[in-house]
């Protein structure tokens, strides 16, 4: 292997030994939420007219669990590596920040797909969406994995501790993934709060997604398209940026 396969490899088992963690347990918390709202207001809500509650919630819940893990991974590793000190043994190599963009950031995208389709297999059980069209659900599923992960790399170079990761994740990651139509249609919430719900990225994604399950979705795909792949970019560049000046580790 070459120096961005064998960093790749690296990151790949550092999630893998602790899979217990890792995956079953966002697994097992995407379960729960599925049970819950699932339970109480299935039979009470239909969406785009004919959706039952419980398969218009799959779709939400896979790309959530997506959107987190994808991000966690990359930005845990980082700091991690940065307060046990042995982030220096990588930047020994002669590895370039290209090298390091691949390893985390596709590391982390694999953890993000194989949450998303360990909540999709178990979900199963209880619904079945169905693909109307999965290009679309791939290619959104590839982008938003990769655009929280290179913000978890940003987020990792950043922090210096736990605590600044925990802000970060708790008043930015969060709200904005809960708030981003996984658990409702924007077109049930009035019309400044539709506004509002647009100005946020993670909604483009989610929607985007949901499109590949069901036909249909709030806005086009096309233009949920657009705003993450520009999201995409721009973030990516960031990231490549911050990488090769060496933000916070250089020092």
């Amino acid at each position: 292997m070459n120096g961005w396969q064998t960093l790749f490899y690296k990151e790949l088992l550092r999630f893998w030994k602790v899979a217990f963690q890792t995956v079953v347990a966002p697994i097992v918390t995407s379960m729960l939420y599925l049970l819950i709202f699932g339970h109480v207001l299935e039979g009470r809500l239909q969406v785009y007219g004919h959706l039952s509650y419980t398969a218009f919630l799959v779709p939400g819940l896979v790309m959530m669990s997506m959107l987190q893990n994808s991000f966690a991974n990359s930005s845990s590793s980082l700091v991690q590596s940065k307060i046990m000190g042995n982030l220096v043994f990588v930047q020994l190599t002669p590895l370039s920040h290209w090298a390091w963009f691949t390893a985390y950031v596709g590391s982390s995208v694999v953890r993000g797909l194989v949450v998303g389709l360990g909540v999709f297999i178990v979900t199963l059980l209880y619904a079945n969406p169905g693909f109307v069209a999965p290009l679309w659900s791939l290619v959104f599923a590839l982008l938003g994995a990769g655009l929280l992960a290179s913000l978890g790399v940003i987020a990792g170079l950043w922090a210096d501790k736990f605590d600044h990761m925990a802000t970060f994740q708790n008043f930015i990651i969060v709200p904005m993934t809960f708030l981003s139509g996984v658990f409702y249609s924007i077109d049930t919430l009035p019309p400044f709060w539709q506004a509002v719900s647009q100005l946020n990225p993670f909604f483009y994604m989610v929607d985007g997604f949901r499109y590949g399950f069901f036909g249909v979705s709030d806005i086009s795909p096309w233009a949920s398209l657009a705003v993450v792949g520009l999201a995409w970019l721009l973030i990516s560049g960031l990231t490549l940026h911050l990488l090769r000046i060496g933000y916070k580790i250089r020092n």
